[in-house]
């Protein structure tokens, strides 16, 4: 098949094997991002005037506080406080009358990561699909894979909803339903075999794969936030 920007990074996250590839996949792109505001697109004009209109939310700005490039983060946060300053300077309080009362301006709730993240995330869902119709190996892949993050798996069947092509034919949403129902009965038994480990008369029994079997509960449910251990 013929192979392009999308495609390769699916493949090498489905072959991982791991217990989401949109999950390592997004983390990936996150990363990537996060890292550009603070490279040589701080000191770019149009970078500068939309981190003046969208900035970050808290999340990402704690992500950037953490790659330790105080000046790069200094400079676009400089910038971001002068525009929202003059904000705020435009809309002063002003006496309230009967017919009409200013509001105040509301914090801005938008992200240049967020947005530029869930893009890409979007041509990442419509590039499984497309794999999914056209790749004999990468269904097969999918097939095998250990399914998805609850997150994941939702904007999977969404994405599979609207696309046209899957209109008449509702294979890969009986392929995808299947292989998540069986990845979360596989965790939850790992997961009941962890708890019982914890029980005097399986101290000598081996953790085997439930010795990280909390973690990966939890970030099948609600996507890959918690680091699994060692399983050894």
């Amino acid at each position: 098949m013929r192979y392009h920007i999308e495609t390769i990074p699916v493949l090498d996250a489905y072959g991982a094997q791991s217990e989401c590839p949109l999950c390592d996949l997004q983390r990936h792109v996150e990363q990537s991002y996060v890292e550009s505001f603070l490279g040589a697109s701080v000191m770019e004009p149009a970078v500068r005037i939309e981190v003046n209109q969208k900035g970050f939310c808290g999340p990402h700005f704690n992500k950037l506080y953490r790659l330790q490039n105080r000046l790069g983060l200094a400079l676009i946060t400089h910038t971001q406080l002068m525009k929202t300053l003059d904000n705020l300077r435009a809309n002063p309080p002003k006496k309230a009358t009967i017919c009409k009362r200013k509001t105040v301006p509301a914090a801005p709730e938008t992200c240049m990561v967020c947005d530029r993240m869930n893009h890409t995330m979007e041509r990442y869902l419509r590039t499984v699909l497309h794999l999914w119709k056209t790749n004999g190996e990468f269904q097969k892949m999918f097939n095998e894979s250990k399914g998805h993050c609850l997150t994941h798996y939702q904007k999977l069947r969404q994405t599979a909803d609207g696309d046209w092509r899957m209109k008449n034919d509702r294979s890969f949403s009986a392929a995808l339903y299947q292989l998540q129902v069986s990845n979360m009965e596989r965790i939850e038994q790992e997961l009941k075999r962890f708890t019982e480990k914890f029980d005097y008369r399986n101290t000598d029994a081996p953790w085997g794969e439930t010795k990280n079997s909390l973690e990966r509960a939890i970030n099948k449910l609600r996507g890959k936030h918690i680091e699994a251990r060692d399983k050894s």
